[in-house]
């Protein structure tokens, strides 16, 4: 199938924080990751990652392709979970990568200066050594048991976050069982942000529960101060 990508829309320049909603089929509960995408965007959020680890390439090319566009409709930033040639492939603003995946160094050869890499850690190390390797974002967690996985890494809990923060000044979006009443306290701890999954969704409203996460981060100052 030829799809005709329509040039994106170039991402805010704002930085990497607040809310990041993870696209994922196995969490969809039957509805389409287009229809989440879009009702997530209208909530506030501005970073979205693709994620299908069963997809053909096909397949999972055919179901990124109108994401990647919907989120740059959206002035939002979309990325591709641990394949840099599908990300490539359809433009995205970046790949996410797994402890499993692609070295980070690779990665950049392949994605090229232009692009965001980030890194899933869950462990000091980790977070040190993706620092190192150049990641422009980290992931940390799981903070709490997340409902997406059973084979998850250890819980690494609000502690573990406040831990890892003076080991790298990237910015870090916490993962793992997170709902809009854990973030202030995520952010207290040190996070710039925080990566979700079932708590958008599997919402009733995804657009009133994107709200509600994009409500309790700080407010930006206003120009001048």
């Amino acid at each position: 199938m030829q799809v005709d990508l329509v040039p994106p829309t170039p991402p805010p320049a704002s930085s990497l924080n607040g809310l990041y909603v993870i696209l994922d089929p196995e969490a969809a509960q039957g509805r389409t990751l287009l229809d989440i995408l879009k009702r997530a965007a209208d909530g506030g959020a501005r970073l979205f990652q693709y994620r299908n680890k069963t997809a053909s390439m096909l397949a999972a090319y055919r179901e990124a392709v109108p994401l990647r566009q919907a989120a740059a409709d959206a002035g939002a930033r979309f990325l591709i979970n641990d394949r840099c040639d599908l990300a490539l492939a359809v433009d995205a603003d970046g790949v996410h990568l797994g402890q499993q995946d692609l070295p980070i160094r690779m990665a950049r050869t392949i994605m090229g200066a232009g692009k965001l890499i980030g890194i899933s850690t869950h462990t000091d190390a980790q977070v040190a050594a993706a620092s190192k390797a150049g990641a422009d974002y980290l992931g940390f967690g799981p903070i709490f048991p997340p409902a997406s996985k059973r084979d998850h890494d250890p819980v690494v809990g609000i502690e573990g976050l406040r831990r890892i923060r003076p080991l790298t000044s990237l910015p870090v979006f916490a993962i793992g069982g997170i709902t809009p009443g854990h973030v202030r306290s995520i952010v207290e701890a040190g996070a710039d942000g925080v990566a979700v999954i079932s708590s958008i969704s599997r919402a009733n409203d995804v657009t009133a529960e994107a709200r509600e996460f994009v409500s309790q981060f700080p407010s930006p100052d206003p120009p001048g101060r």
